[in-house]
C-alpha cells in the first residue's frame, strides 16, 4: 500500500540539527543588534550635540598606506573593511545555506528565495515610483531592498517576543538571500572604473586561497596576511572590497565529514560571527548613522522624493513584498500554511524585514557618493523609515505574543531531562518508554500521598 502523501507546510517545524544551529546563531545575531542598536544611538547624539564637530573630525579623519592605495578615512575603514568581514559571514552562511541548509533542497528554497526576491523588487518599484512622480533621482532605487537581521532581531529581544524557531530561520534564510542579491547589486551597479591589474591580483590571491583550503593547510597565519591582500587589491580595483570577503566565505567547506562535530566553515564561522555582529557592524553604525537631525531635517525626509522613496520602500514595499510572494507561493503550489499560524504572523514578520539599515546605509553611501547633503538626508530616511517599521512589526507581532511564547514553549519543553525537546521524540520508543516510567513514578508518589492522607483523616476522625 502506497504512504500517504504529506502536505508541505509553510514554516513547518525544522530539523533539529537546523534549530540548533538556528537558535545559536540567532542568539549572537540578537546580541550584536542590541550593540548595533547602541551604537547608532551614541553616533546620532555624538553628531548632534554641541561636539558634533568631533563626530565629523574622527569620521573623515584618514589613515593607512598612501603608497597601496589604502589613505582611507575612518568611515570608509569602517564601510570598506571592517564591513568585509560582515560580508565574509554572510557568504559563510550562503554556502551553508546551499550545502546543508534550508536552501540545498530546491522546493524548500522557494519560499525565501520567492519572498526575499519579491521582498527587494517591491521596495525598488516603490522607490522608482515616488522619484518618478517627484521627479527625483533614480540612483537610490536599492536603498530600501536591503534587511538588517540583527537590528530585527534586537528589536524582537527589546519587545519581548519569542519567535517560534520556523519563524525565525526564516527570518535568518530570508536575510541571507537578502544579502546574496544585496552583494550582487554592489558588485554589479556599484563597480567603479576597473583597474585590471589589481583585480587580476584579486582573483590570484583567490585563487591561491582556494587551492591551500583544498590541500588542507592550516594556520591563521597563512590564511589572514592573504586575506588582507585580496581585500586590499579588491579595494583597488575598482569592486568594492566587500566582495572579497564574501568570495572568500564562499569557499570555505561546510559540510561535514566523518569524526567532524563541525565544518571548517562553520567553526569559522563560530569564531568570526561575534566579531563581525559585535564590534565589525557596530562601528560601521558609529560612522555611518550620525546625521544632523532637526525639524527642518525630519520634515525634508517626507517632502523630498529620494527620501520618501527609501521610507516608504522599507515601510511599505518590504511588507507587502515578503507578504505577497509567500502567498503567492502557497497559493500556487501545494503547501499550506502551518496550522499554528496564520497570514497576520507573516505580514507582521514581513513588516519586521523592513528595517534596513546596516546594508541600506552602506548603499545609500555608494549610491549618492558625490552629494554629501543628500547622502545624510537617505541616511536620515534610512533611520526612520527603519525606526517605523520596527515600531509597526513591534505592535503586530505584540498582538500574538502569548501564541508565540506557547509556541515557543512547547518547542523547549524537555520533560524526560533528555536534552532532546519532546517534539522531536515523538516517533522514539525510548522516549515514551522514559515517559511511562515517570508517571509510574508519580502515580505512585500520588498513591502514597493519598494513603497518608486517608490515615490522617482517619485518626482524626477517631474518638479521644
Amino acid at each position: 500500500m502506497a504512504a500517504p502523501q504529506t502536505t508541505p507546510r509553510l514554516f513547518g517545524r525544522l530539523p533539529l540539527p537546523e534549530r540548533n544551529f538556528v537558535a545559536d546563531a540567532l542568539r549572537t545575531e540578537t546580541v550584536g543588534g542590541v550593540l548595533l542598536l547602541l551604537a547608532a544611538v551614541a553616533a546620532l547624539i555624538w553628531a548632534n550635540t554641541p561636539i558634533g564637530d568631533s563626530y565629523a573630525a574622527v569620521r573623515d579623519f584618514h589613515l593607512g598606506p598612501e603608497s597601496l592605495g589604502l589613505d582611507l578615512s575612518i568611515q570608509h575603514w569602517a564601510a570598506d573593511g571592517l564591513l568585509a568581514v560582515f560580508f565574509f559571514v554572510a557568504g559563510i552562511e550562503l554556502k551553508r545555506e546551499l550545502v546543508v541548509g534550508e536552501l540545498r533542497d530546491p522546493k524548500a528554497a522557494a519560499l525565501p528565495m520567492i519572498a526575499a526576491l519579491s521582498g527587494m523588487i517591491m521596495p525598488a518599484l516603490v522607490y522608482l515610483l515616488v522619484t518618478t512622480f517627484g521627479d527625483g533621482s533614480k540612483a537610490g532605487w536599492a536603498v530600501p531592498t536591503a534587511t538588517d537581521i540583527a537590528f530585527a532581531l534586537a528589536v524582537l529581544a527589546v519587545i519581548g517576543t519569542s519567535l517560534p524557531s520556523a519563524l525565525r530561520a526564516f527570518l535568518l534564510t530570508l536575510a541571507v538571500v537578502d544579502d546574496l542579491f544585496a552583494i550582487l547589486i554592489i558588485a554589479v551597479f556599484f563597480t567603479d572604473d576597473l583597474n585590471f591589474a589589481a583585480l587580476g591580483g584579486a582573483f590570484a590571491g583567490l585563487a591561491l586561497f582556494w587551492l591551500l583550503l583544498r590541500l588542507g593547510v592550516r594556520g591563521w597565519y597563512v590564511y589572514m596576511p592573504l586575506a588582507l591582500a585580496v581585500w586590499g587589491l579588491m579595494y583597488n580595483s575598482g569592486v568594492h572590497a566587500t566582495i572579497a570577503g564574501v568570495a572568500m566565505g564562499l569557499m570555505l567547506r561546510c559540510s561535514r565529514r566523518d569524526g567532524e562535530e563541525s565544518s571548517p566553515g562553520e567553526h569559522i564561522e563560530h569564531l568570526v560571527r561575534p566579531l563581525s555582529a559585535g564590534v565589525a557592524v557596530p562601528l560601521f553604525a558609529l560612522f555611518s548613522a550620525g546625521v544632523m537631525v532637526t525639524g527642518k531635517s525630519l520634515g525634508d525626509v517626507f517632502s523630498k522624493p529620494e527620501t520618501l522613496g527609501v521610507v516608504l520602500g522599507l515601510v511599505v514595499g518590504k511588507a507587502f513584498g515578503i507578504f505577497g510572494g509567500t502567498w503567492l507561493t502557497a497559493r500556487f503550489t501545494k503547501a499550506e500554511l502551518n496550522e499554528d499560524l496564520r497570514w497576520p504572523d507573516v505580514f507582521a514578520l514581513a513588516s519586521l524585514a523592513g528595517i534596513g539599515f546596516t546594508v541600506s546605509l552602506l548603499i545609500g553611501e555608494l549610491a549618492f557618493a558625490g552629494d554629501a547633503t543628500l547622502t545624510d538626508e537617505v541616511k536620515a530616511a534610512v533611520l526612520i523609515g527603519s525606526l517605523i517599521a520596527a515600531i509597526l512589526s513591534s505592535i503586530l507581532l505584540k498582538l500574538r505574543v502569548r501564541t508565540y511564547m506557547a509556541l515557543a514553549a512547547e518547542e523547549e519543553r524537555d520533560e524526560d531531562m533528555s536534552g532532546i525537546p519532546d517534539v522531536y521524540e515523538q516517533d522514539d520508543p525510548a522516549y515514551h518508554l522514559r515517559m511511562a516510567a515517570i508517571y509510574d513514578e508519580k502515580a505512585a508518589e500520588h498513591r502514597r500521598k493519598a494513603e497518608a492522607a486517608g490515615a490522617s483523616r482517619d485518626g482524626g476522625d477517631s474518638p479521644a
